[in-house]
């Protein structure tokens, strides 16, 4: 099977997951990929597994490359299953003399398999600044806790500057090709920050104490091989995407609004076009996400990117819309920050959704507006007023400094 070359003796030979549509709550309409990696030198070391059942492809890219010549090492970067899920049968295949993961790896193991599973493994903890030499080619490891897991690790290849990083600076997209310069970097781009607002931007603080330390430790990096999707290799993409992460995890965005709305009678609906059109009169842009048809990963990249979101609700059980419940839940648990939101909609004969919306976020320890709410179908009034509602948050928008 087709095995990717990195550098000389370094390659790329995980699987790719073109059927997988979801991923814990995260939708994924481009599908994914597990991206293992292979170093043949005096010794031979496997970096990272794939998720269960995908094993087999994996190994015949192994083989395909070092036949039946012994495995050293198999470092496990992070043990959530969608990396570890085919470790058992996969130790059983390649019979690695050791293991190398980090001390939370270590315990994680032990924790996600069975005793039956795990015996005869002999598993090394590693932390920052361990080695291993393997001849031409030295690992590095560097803890990287909460990005995601508390477990996680990168391992740098030290003389071809490689690092592979697990779930940092990656996407889910399944794509034969392996590169992100062999494809459209628009979309490369738009599934980088979808996996980030999704998967790490409750770790931003994180993330940001990362990048400092590979900053102090002086690495130089000429390729991220991150274990999902499109790896990085040309100097500007790798500088495009470390920058992008720094962005991210402080909280910067573009000068945009997205109105977050479910509606019933459509009376919600006319609030958030009318919002909208305000905001647009000011010059900003605007993106509205009904809720009924858009999936939860596309509205977190937009807070992702977005200076201000609004969320909008009619009233059913003196509450909010059931959608609009699950959004909020949510994005509390991603913890956006820096953020300027607000609550809008309409009720009938008792109100309740927006005082609901408005108290979740300001529970979030965002900028908060205060609410806008209309009572059955908007007049041509009330209409007009939503629109000033969108004109001052466009006005905040330009003039709000993080």
């Amino acid at each position: 099977m087709q095995r990717v070359p990195l550098a000389d003796g370094i390659y790329w030979v995980g699987a790719v997951d073109w059927g997988v549509r979801e991923f814990h709550g995260y939708d994924t309409p481009h599908g994914s990929s597990y991206n293992s990696y292979l170093i043949v030198d005096e010794k031979v070391c496997v970096v990272d597994g794939v998720r269960a059942g995908l094993g087999p492809e994996m190994l015949r890219r192994v083989r395909g490359c070092c036949q039946e010549q012994t495995v050293d090492y198999l470092v496990v970067n992070h043990v959530e299953m969608d990396h570890s899920g085919c470790l058992p049968w996969l130790i059983e295949q390649l019979r690695p003399r050791k293991i190398l993961t980090s001390k939370r790896g270590q315990e994680a193991l032990a924790l996600h398999f069975t005793r039956e599973e795990c015996e005869g493994w002999d598993v090394m903890a590693v932390g920052t600044g361990d080695e291993i030499n393997l001849g031409s080619y030295t690992l590095s490891f560097i803890e990287a806790p909460m990005l995601h897991w508390p477990d996680s690790m990168f391992t740098y290849v030290k003389e071809p500057h490689i690092l592979l990083p697990n779930d940092a600076f990656g996407q889910h997209l399944a794509s034969s090709r392996r590169f992100a310069d062999e494809l459209d970097m628009n979309v490369v781009m738009e599934e980088a920050v979808t996996y980030f607002a999704n998967i790490l931007m409750p770790f931003a603080g994180q993330v940001t104490k990362t990048i400092e330390k590979l900053i102090e430790m002086g690495l130089e990096i000429d390729t991220i091989a991150p274990s999902h999707g499109a790896i990085w290799r040309l100097r500007e993409h790798v500088d495009a995407i470390i920058e992008a992460y720094a962005a991210w995890a402080r909280f910067e965005a573009k000068p945009r609004v997205c109105l977050v709305y479910d509606t019933m009678w459509h009376s919600t609906e006319k609030m958030a076009y009318a919002v909208a059109d305000g905001v647009a009169q000011e010059d900003v842009e605007v993106t509205i996400l009904p809720l009924s048809g858009t999936p939860l990963a596309r509205v977190a990249r937009y807070v992702q990117e977005s200076r201000a979101f609004l969320v909008g609700s009619p009233v059913l059980n003196n509450g909010m819309l059931p959608n609009v419940g699950r959004f909020l839940t949510y994005i509390k648990g991603l913890r956006p920050k820096s953020r300027l939101t607000g609550a809008f909609g309409s009720f009938g004969w008792g109100g309740g959704a927006v005082k609901e919306i408005d108290a979740t976020l300001r529970s979030m320890s965002l900028d908060v507006l205060e609410p806008l709410e209309v009572r059955y179908v908007p007049n041509e009034e009330e209409l007009i007023a939503c629109e000033e509602y969108g004109r001052q948050v466009a006005r905040r928008v330009k003039e709000w400094v993080r």
